[in-house]
C-alpha cells in the first residue's frame, strides 16, 4: 500500500504546487491538506501521515511548534519546506532530515521523495525520534519563545497565548496549564514545557508547578521552609524549599 502524506503550508498556492507534485510523482497518497499550524497538529493526531510536507514559517504557529506540540511516538517522517536563514538550514543537514528551500523545482522534490521512502520502507533507517527532537532543541535556542502554545481541551484542540498561563500543573504524561478561560492539557513534561516559556516570566516552584509571576499577588510564609504562593484569583501554590533559588533576588 501507498505511504500516506500530509501537505501543510498557508499558501494556497504553496499547497496546490506540493499537490500536484505529489500526484505526478505517483508514489504516495495524499491523506490531507492543512492551512495552518493549529489545523496540521490536529491533522497528523487525526490522520496518522506517514509522511508530513511541512512548511516551516507560518503566521500564528510554526512548522517547528506543530512537531513540538505532537508526541514523539505519534509524529511522522517530516520533510520540511523552507526559506529558513542558513542556520537553520545547517541543522536540518546535520540531523539528517531532508528539506526543500523554496522555491524548487520537480527534480529537487523528487529527490526529496527519493528519501522520505527510504526512511519509511523497510530496512530503511526509518524515522529517528531522537534525532527530531534534537534538531528541535538545537533551532529553539536560536528563535524567540513561542507565543501561543497548543492544548487539548475537551475533545477540541485550541491556541493558549503563553502570556496569559497563570500557572502549569503537571498531570501524570502531561502539563496542565491554566488560564483565565480554563485549562487544557498538552503532552509534555514538566522540564520540556519550561523550556518553552519565558523564564523571565515563568519559574519552577514545585516538581509540580510552574508559575508566570505576573499573576502572583503575595508570598507568605509557610511550614518547614516552605512559602505560599497565592495568585490573583485565588489560587493558593507552595514554593517549595527546593526551588527557593527561583524567587530569590526577583
Amino acid at each position: 500500500m501507498k505511504p500516506r502524506a500530509l501537505i501543510v503550508d498557508d499558501e494556497p498556492l504553496a499547497r496546490q504546487r506540493v499537490e500536484d507534485l505529489l500526484v505526478e510523482d505517483g508514489r504516495f497518497i495524499i491523506a490531507g491538506r492543512s492551512g495552518d499550524g493549529l489545523q496540521a497538529a490536529t491533522d497528523i493526531l487525526a490522520l496518522r501521515p506517514d509522511l508530513v510536507l511541512l512548511d516551516v514559517q507560518m503566521p500564528g504557529m510554526d512548522g517547528f511548534e506543530v512537531l513540538e506540540a505532537v508526541a514523539p511516538e505519534s509524529l511522522p517522517a517530516v520533510l520540511f519546506i523552507t526559506s529558513y536563514d542558513q542556520y537553520a538550514l545547517r541543522a536540518f543537514e546535520a540531523q539528517a532530515l531532508d528539506y526543500l528551500l523554496k522555491p524548487f523545482d520537480g527534480e529537487r522534490f523528487r529527490r526529496a521523495l527519493d528519501r522520505a521512502l527510504e526512511w519509511l520502507t523497510p530496512p530503511g533507517p526509518g524515522l529517528d525520534e531522537g534525532r527530531l527532537r534534537s534538531l528541535l532543541t538545537e533551532v529553539a535556542q536560536h528563535r524567540p519563545y513561542p507565543q501561543r502554545i497548543l492544548g487539548k481541551a475537551g475533545d477540541r484542540m485550541i491556541l493558549v497565548p503563553s502570556a496569559s498561563i497563570q500557572w502549569v500543573e503537571a498531570e501524570n504524561n502531561y502539563v496542565r496549564l491554566h488560564t483565565a478561560e480554563g485549562s487544557s492539557l498538552v503532552r509534555q513534561t514538566m522540564e520540556g514545557m519550561l523550556s518553552r516559556l519565558d523564564p523571565d516570566r515563568f519559574r519552577r516552584i514545585h516538581r509540580s508547578h510552574i508559575v508566570n509571576l505576573d499573576f502572583i499577588q503575595e508570598l507568605q510564609p509557610w511550614f518547614s521552609g516552605d512559602v505560599l504562593v497565592l495568585l490573583r484569583d485565588g489560587t493558593r501554590l507552595t514554593l517549595s524549599r527546593t526551588y527557593r533559588h527561583q524567587v530569590e533576588g526577583l
